[in-house]
This record gives structure tokens, sequence and C-alpha cells, in this order.
């Protein structure tokens, strides 16, 4: 029976996975970080179709918002039924408080009464009904379903062929924007960094208008998180044959829930490891007689 030893700091370097970094996040708040911006908890609408005065500029805080607080880590197609429930709540709300139903003192005082918590839930609900719109729109505007699942088979499966004709298209796409096309050079050049052709990538890049300051990322990044700067396990390359047999083996049989969301951080297959007591000592070496090999860790730190 393997030990039990207390408390285990792991201490990891974040360019053992610069993959997972690079891929587009489909849960409220990421969308909001990346596609709107949300600085000192606040979003700016302004300029977006549509967008009434009193929504230019709008608070977004998981302290004072409840919606926001329960969904912020919660998946665009999800949250798009949850603002959908909020909206006929509080067109429920709005319904039993009509005022053609103050018949009586008693009525006029409790709608009076509750006239402030309305028009505050009124303005929250336009709120997140005008956020999502905004998401929404810049979705199908950047074609970014397409380019999601795109990076995703990038991180996930190693088919040059096919990869590299169809970045070859995303390249040349005038629908897919700037920042996406550097996204996707990068996950390429990390994926097949030794096997690829990175020169004719980017000059797609920079013919597909991507400037050549930010082409020159490639080889940072290549430098920061390549196959010579970081520690094995981003694509698997830590697994014997048989496990990597039983992990395709399982994903076939169970199936893969979302297409946007097939990766699984490296830092993952890290802890379970952890878990199970059986970190690679030439892989994550230990502090001399901090902990005994095999050892089964009470619970795991990792800062």
């Amino acid at each position: 029976k393997k030990s039990q030893r207390g408390t285990l700091l792991l201490v990891l370097d974040r360019r053992d996975d610069p993959v997972t970094p690079l891929l587009s996040q489909w849960t409220y708040q990421a969308m909001v970080h990346e596609l709107l911006g949300l600085n000192n908890h606040r979003v700016t609408l302004k300029g977006a179709p549509n967008i009434a005065k009193d929504l230019e500029e709008v608070v977004l805080s998981s302290a004072q918002d409840d919606f926001f607080f329960q969904n912020r880590h919660k998946n665009f197609g999800e949250l798009g039924e949850n603002i959908q429930t909020l909206l006929q709540d509080y067109q429920k709300q709005t319904a039993q408080h009509n005022t053609a139903n103050l018949n009586t003192i008693e009525d006029m005082q409790a709608f009076m009464d509750k006239f402030p918590e309305l028009r505050s839930r009124s303005h929250n609900v336009s709120k997140h009904v005008a956020i999502m719109g905004e998401l929404a729109r810049l979705v199908e505007v950047c074609s970014l379903m397409d380019v999601s699942q795109f990076e995703q088979e990038l991180a996930c499966a190693d088919d040059h062929t096919a990869h590299w004709r169809e970045l070859m298209e995303k390249l040349d796409s005038p629908t897919i924007k700037m920042p996406d096309k550097l996204r996707l050079g990068l996950l390429y050049a990390l994926r097949y960094e030794t096997s690829g052709n990175l020169h004719m990538v980017k000059q797609a890049m920079k013919k597909g208008g991507v400037p050549g300051d930010m082409v020159d990322l490639i080889g940072v990044m290549l430098r920061y998180g390549g196959t010579k700067s970081r520690g094995p396990g981003l694509y698997g390359d830590h697994k014997d044959i048989m496990s990597k047999m039983t992990k395709s083996f399982m994903t076939s049989v169970q199936g893969v829930a979302n297409v946007y969301s097939q990766h699984i951080p490296l830092l993952m297959d890290t802890v379970q490891a952890a878990f199970r007591g059986k970190l690679r000592r030439d892989t994550h070496p230990f502090v001399a007689g901090s902990f005994q090999k095999q050892s089964v860790p009470q619970e795991t730190v990792i800062p």
C-alpha cells in the first residue's frame, strides 16, 4: 500500500504548456475578457449596433451581480439558455405588478416598494441581453466557431496533411481576423515545429494580413515553449504506446461532448499523476528528503 505523506508542493514551468493559453475560451467571463474587454469590472459596448445609451458602459462584477456570479464559468450555449430564462422570469414578475392591477391603496404601496427592485432588475436583464447579443455578433462576424474548432484539432490531433490544407485556407480567408490567424500560426508551429514548413506558414501569414512583427512571434514562441525549452508530455510524447491506445479507445467509446473543448491541459495529467503517486522523477524531480518515491500526497498545492 502506498504511504500517505501530507502536502505536496508542485512547482511547474508555464513553458511546459504553451498551447492552452492560445485556445479560444467559451465561458462567459473569458469571452467578455477576450472579445469585449473587462477592465475594473466595466465592459464598454459603445459602438456596438443597437446599444442603448445607458448600456454603452456596464458594470460586470460577480460580487454585485448574482446572475454573473452563477454563470461566469458557463459555456456559451448554457449562457444563452440561462439568459432566456432570466428574461422570462423578469417578464413574469413585471406582469404581476402591472399598473392595471393596482386596485387598492395596498396594491399601490406594494408596487412602489417593489419599483426600485424592478427597475434595477430591468437594467440587469437588459445588460446581460446586450452583452450576449454583442458576443453572438462577434462570434458570427469573426467566424470564431470555425476558428475554435480548428484550434482544437491542432491541439488534439496529429494530421499534418489535413491541418496544412485547412491552415492555408484560414490564413487566406478575409473573414478570419488577424489575431486569429496569428493564433493558428502559433498553434501549427508548436505542433509541427520539426516537421512543418514554417517558412511557408510565415509567408502565408504575411500575405493574409498579419504584420511582420507579429509573424516574428513564431520564433519567439518556439524559443519560449518549443521542444528544446519545454518538458515532455504536451502532445502525449511522454506516454507509452499502450497508454496512448487506451486513451484513444476511451475517446472513441465515450465520444467528445463538445468539439470546442476537446483539449485537456497538460496540468490535468500532471495533477492526476501526483494524486496516484506516479510523478516521474526524471520529469518532476523532488527536493532531496522531501518526499518518498511513490508516495500519495494527502494534499497538492500548485502556486
